[in-house]
């Protein structure tokens, strides 16, 4: 057979799988391959996803002792960030590990700490700048660590949809409430308008305080953590709670059910736990009799209305932890997370709930090389990375921030 030459020249690459033979030829150097090789820039993006001078390579079998290296000249001025999801050769080299907020917490009690490498995502770094003091600064190894839920509500649409509550003469009587997991735009935008910011395991009481102040809440960006605690944990019916999807007119409702709604939900999901099913659910118990279904409340309603225990990234920790030896447990969160469960608790059968494996994409450009990269360049004394709220967003953040701090 003659092989093909590929574009820009490149040979391609043969190997056999039985009596197939299948061929991968290297994209050429366009920059949309460079771009989703993370070799290169897209200047129209929010965040570029290059990173100056060289990155080592993943195969360097001197990363860890170069991590270690680093990590020891820099000595107490640094202090290192690991969220739960972060895969196992970065969470090695982490002081502290949690869910978001714990972590940006933690980073605010080191005020001594003159570098805070974030092994996270972008809205989490932002938080730990707003909670930090003006002489820390917080890197984050990889500008194109994202995520998709906090990116589905932009700022300009929620302002607009807010406007459209206003015409109504219904903003008044609405408390916004933001999920962590959500840009400093949009904690800024909560904290100006008399809300507050709320995580998986304080939602319900976020929402207590809020229908204390209001007839309806503006729930942002995850629609499933909002229903399940409005209905699950709050009493009220799924006919209260409406949808709101900024791509379509008047958010797709009319202005009866803004009025009426009781929870306006913002149009976000998570990418991660939005794919579990009630069909996952069904399959597991029919495979492994007697499992125990653990899941995020970032779930599905119908998925956490089938599972015998739901709860934040902390409290599937601690149910693991605390479960009977020879308990089986289908978990329906991030797959790094589920992995480092199983792996510390031999003792009971720790599985993934689906079927298919799913990474947090964006939390796993946090690699090894990008974090090596980072302490590097701070031992060399250029800082990388650098994530800067500006002062006004930060100063109502910090607002809506603090009045989650002060919930009862």
């Amino acid at each position: 057979m003659a092989a093909h030459i590929g574009a820009a020249g490149k040979r391609p690459r043969l190997w056999k799988h039985g009596n197939v033979t299948s061929t991968w030829v290297e994209p050429s150097s366009t920059a949309t391959a460079l771009l989703l090789l993370g070799r290169g820039a897209d200047p129209a993006s929010e965040r570029g996803v290059d990173c100056p001078g060289e990155l080592p390579p993943p195969s360097d079998p001197n990363l860890v002792a170069r991590a270690r290296a680093a990590k020891a000249a820099l000595g107490d001025r640094v202090f290192v960030l690991g969220h739960h999801y972060q895969r196992d050769e970065v969470i090695q080299f982490a002081d502290v590990t949690g869910d978001s907020f714990k972590l940006a917490r933690e980073a605010a009690a080191r005020p001594d700490a003159e570098y805070i490498v974030f092994c996270g995502v972008h809205f989490m770094a932002e938080s730990a700048d707003i909670l930090t003091t003006a002489a820390q600064r917080v890197i984050l190894p990889d500008l194109a660590a994202g995520c998709s839920m906090a990116d589905m509500a932009a700022l300009p649409q929620v302002e607009t949809a807010w406007e459209a509550l206003a015409e109504l003469g219904v903003a008044g009587s609405t408390v916004p409430v933001t999920y962590m997991n959500s840009s400093a735009d949009i904690k800024g935008f909560v904290g100006r308008n008399g809300g507050v910011v709320c995580t998986s395991s304080n939602a319900e009481r976020a929402l207590r305080w809020a229908f204390e102040r209001g007839q309806r809440v503006f729930f942002l960006p995850d629609q499933h953590l909002g229903r399940n605690t409005a209905v699950l944990k709050m009493g009220l019916d799924a006919d209260d709670c409406v949808l709101y999807d900024p791509h379509k007119p008047g958010g797709g409702l009319t202005a009866k059910q803004l009025r009426e709604a009781k929870m306006i939900l913002w149009r976000g999901h998570c990418s991660v736990h939005g794919r579990f099913t009630r069909s996952s659910v069904d399959e597991v118990r029919m495979r492994v009799p007697g499992v125990n279904v653990l899941v995020h409340p970032e779930c599905r309603y119908d998925v956490v209305t089938a599972a015998d225990h739901v709860g934040s990234t902390e409290y599937i920790i601690n149910t693991i932890e605390a479960a009977p030896a020879g308990s089986a447990w289908a978990v329906g969160t991030e797959l790094n997370l589920v992995r480092r469960l199983a792996n510390a608790h031999p003792d009971k059968q720790v599985m993934f709930l689906d079927r298919t494996v799913c990474y947090c994409s964006t939390m796993n450009r946090i690699d090894l090389p990008h974090l090596v990269w980072s302490l590097e360049e701070l031992v060399a004394g250029r800082v990388p990375n650098q994530i800067t709220v500006d002062p006004d967003t930060a100063h109502h953040a910090r607002v809506a921030l603090d009045q989650m701090l002060a919930l009862p």
